[in-house]
């Protein structure tokens, strides 16, 4: 009987998936990656074979995650049914500080993350519902919860903290870090990709819908513009990024919101969707006139040229700027503007490199040089499953 491995990264209306395949007992090949996107609204499976293939492109039916799980079951027995799943990875948000790395999921385990939800409620009872929609389907495979909040626990004690009384920081205040399965990747891959660099001081700029930035310096973690939460740094599609904690004193205190009300603000109604009062898809963004859209992209860039040069202070000098993840690997305009902004660093942008998606982006004679590498989060999932459970 052949043997296949999941990937899961279960979010609030996706569910991103790899497929692994061991037949005949010999080698593990990357069989299919693909996601359902629209949960709740207008659901689609769609994938992709391990060579880039159309594999599958159709609408499902499935109101929440569970029940997408359950459609990705379907789709898969249909393909693999004479195959037996031995084991399943998933994507974590928050590991606390219990999580350090990988591990494979107990009740007991499942229970502590369940606790950490109120610090991550964007995507910790995402990520939960699908470890429990395996449970509930095939409950004797192993199962390995891979955590963002892992890569950065190396990260100098003064960098971790969060300058609160002790008697409250004891409680598991602390600056965690997020986005470390990108940053993970980014880290393991700059020896190919980029050698030059791979040693030395390096700022990380994961931007997408959830955006960050990362100081490396010989490929592990410094700092990070996220912190107790993922709430902190840059401006986000949804979320504000760094703000006055009197703000949020003047909306309970001035405004008499309630603690609800006041957290669909700050993870639901702000940062590029606030702005400018249309949306969070940077794209489309882009290319609106309205003066609150430019604001929006304007506010997003500043606060990226904003935090480089705060991280470039923190590693007491940069050698390279790399750009990941949705809008830092596809959007040309953006990079550009970040790169302009940071000017000053020694960074020279080459236009033709930069619209043509690197990997490098900048000019030779850059004292900075800028690139553009894809993450690949399910990847690192993969690799920490295999090798938490033998199944290398």
């Amino acid at each position: 009987m052949d043997d296949y491995a999941l990937v899961l990264n279960a979010g609030s209306s996706s569910l991103k998936f790899c497929v692994f395949h061991r037949p005949g007992g010999g080698g593990w090949r990357l069989e299919a990656r693909g996601q359902i996107e629209g949960i709740g609204t207008g659901p689609r499976l769609s994938a992709k074979g391990g060579r880039g293939e159309r594999l599958v492109d159709l609408p499902v039916e499935c109101g929440d995650g569970r029940e997408a799980v359950a459609a990705l079951a379907k789709w898969l027995h249909a393909n693999y049914g004479g195959s037996r799943v031995v084991g399943v990875g998933h994507r974590v948000v928050h590991g606390g500080t219990r999580f350090a790395g990988p591990t494979v999921v107990s009740p007991s385990v499942l229970a502590e993350l369940r606790a950490l939800t109120p610090l991550a409620p964007l995507h910790q009872p995402y990520n939960i519902a699908a470890i429990e929609a395996v449970y509930d389907r095939v409950p004797d495979v192993p199962q390995v919860a891979c955590f963002d909040t892992s890569f950065h626990r190396g990260m100098p004690a003064v960098a971790q903290l969060v300058p609160l009384p002790h008697e409250l920081r004891r409680n598991g205040l602390q600056r965690y870090g997020f986005h470390g399965l990108s940053y993970e990747y980014i880290a393991a891959t700059l020896p190919d990709v980029a050698p030059e660099i791979a040693g030395g001081r390096v700022i990380v700029a994961h931007l997408g819908s959830g955006a960050s930035m990362c100081a490396l310096r010989d490929r592990r973690s410094v700092d990070h513009t996220l912190g107790f939460t993922a709430l902190d740094g840059l401006c986000m599609g949804t979320r504000p990024g760094a703000l006055d904690p009197g703000v949020v004193l003047h909306l309970f205190q001035g405004l008499g919101l309630s603690p609800e009300e006041v957290e669909t603000i700050l993870y639901k109604k702000s940062g590029l969707r606030g702005i400018s009062g249309i949306g969070n898809d940077m794209r489309d963004l882009l290319g609106r006139d309205e003066p609150d859209a430019r604001l929006a992209v304007d506010y997003f860039v500043y606060r990226a040229a904003k935090e480089v040069g705060a991280l470039a202070a923190v590693l007491g000098g940069v050698e390279a700027i790399v750009f990941t993840a949705g809008i830092g690997e596809n959007s040309p305009e953006i990079r550009r503007r970040i790169c302009d902004a940071s000017a000053w660093l020694g960074v020279e942008l080459d236009p033709s490199a930069n619209d043509a998606g690197g990997p490098r982006i900048s000019t030779p004679r850059s004292k900075v040089s800028a690139w553009v590498i894809p993450t690949n989060e399910e990847l690192m999932i993969a690799r920490h499953t295999a090798s938490l459970l033998g199944l290398r």
